[in-house]
């Protein structure tokens, strides 16, 4: 029988769901931007670096290393609903679209 830590994993998963809403927003502000840009790849670039190094820091937090399997299960399991729930909504058709 697996004992699950349940406060562990419902650790990892708020702190999954906040870091991964900003992974998100901060994508889609750096792409609207990149739009503009004349040099996209100079907005792109430093703006995955931030995203992605922000993200697995806050992971290797709060799974103490990896040594505490359920919040890592609880933060993975978070990045991989915010994420469904983001192109989701990217999907959506705009009113200016229609």
């Amino acid at each position: 029988m697996v004992i699950i830590d349940w406060p562990g994993a419902l650790m990892g998963f708020g702190a999954g769901v906040v870091v991964s809403i900003l992974y998100f927003a901060g994508l889609a502000v750096t792409v609207r931007v990149a739009l503009g840009a004349s040099r996209p790849s100079s907005v792109l670039l430093p703006s995955a670096l931030v995203r992605i190094g922000l993200l697995l820091s806050v992971g290797w937090l709060v799974t103490a290393g990896v040594t505490l399997p359920w919040a890592f299960a609880g933060y993975g399991l978070a990045f991989f609903l915010v994420r469904l729930f983001a192109t989701t909504l990217a999907r959506l058709p705009r009113p200016e679209d229609i």
